[in-house]
């Protein structure tokens, strides 16, 4: 069976647009871009689009590739003090000059919108309440969506990023999963995807799974996304699989539209933490 994202995505919407409307008043995200990285100009204006459609207000504040450290995290603490803006998100990466972890974990706990500070990994990884990175977060709500039980199940998360991976790893562990982490290093790969009755895959190469690599009834989950020739592909071979798991997540239309819905709500969450 198909994980469809993109009819998930529009339920958390049309709940964020309705909770938007019962709070009638405005709740602001702050995008903080620098440079001129052109995939990072198209995930900003992708995640202005979706917060004008649910009638979120939005600002995107455009820095010079070359600004220091120094007037960056300044901007970020006045970003903070500032009541108007209720969920604040660095667009990553940044240009290698600038310490990206100083840079995120100046961002208050409660306007963290990506979830990446100490403070919100921190209570993610002792299971408290705070706010849980999007594309994590959003495989979860499909996962509800179609009613999977990972009790027990062997489950593999290819990927160790703060991002995706790691939070990932966490949250399907607190679901009673037998998680692994693989990654670059790993040794043995097609051995642990073979395995696994749940594979994640967040590493970003067209089609680096293939249908010999997969349990029979497996679940799989395809975060990755690489255009190759004009082309979206997931890493995982979707056609060649279809036949072999019992659900499995296309690309496009999978994870990506539930990334972008999570996102919403998380700039709701956000508004929340600060009532």
């Amino acid at each position: 069976m198909i994980l469809d994202g993109k009819e998930k995505s529009k339920k958390i919407r049309s709940w964020v647009k309705q909770e938007v409307e019962q709070i009638q008043q405005p709740i602001k995200l702050l995008v903080i871009l620098v440079g001129n990285d052109p995939a990072s100009q198209i995930y900003v204006a992708s995640k202005e689009k979706a917060c004008h459609e649910v009638g979120i207000d939005t600002q995107t504040w455009r820095f010079d590739a070359n600004i220091t450290q120094k007037e960056l995290i300044g901007r970020i603490r006045q970003a903070n003090e500032d009541n108007t803006v209720h969920a604040i998100l660095v667009q990553l990466p940044l240009p290698t000059h600038l310490d990206e972890k100083q840079v995120i974990n100046e961002i208050h706990p409660w306007k963290d919108v990506d979830g990446l500070t100490i403070a919100n990994q921190g209570k993610l990884l002792n299971q408290m309440k705070g706010i849980v990175p999007a594309t994590p977060l959003g495989v979860m709500h499909l996962i509800d969506e179609y009613k999977l039980d990972l009790n027990g199940k062997n489950a593999v998360v290819i990927g160790r990023s703060a991002l995706v991976g790691k939070p990932l790893a966490l949250l399907l562990l607190q679901r009673n999963a037998t998680v692994t982490i693989a990654h670059s290093k790993t040794t043995n790969l097609k051995e642990i995807i073979k395995q696994s009755d749940v594979v994640v895959s967040a590493v970003g190469r067209g089609h680096f799974i293939t249908a010999d690599m997969i349990k029979q009834g497996a679940i799989v989950i395809d975060v990755g996304i690489t255009r190759v020739f004009g082309k979206i592909m997931g890493d995982v071979d979707y056609q060649n699989c279809l036949d072999i798991v019992s659900y499995i997540t296309p690309v496009p239309g999978g994870v990506g539209p539930m990334t972008i819905a999570t996102l919403l709500e998380n700039v709701v969450e956000c508004y929340k933490n600060q009532l």
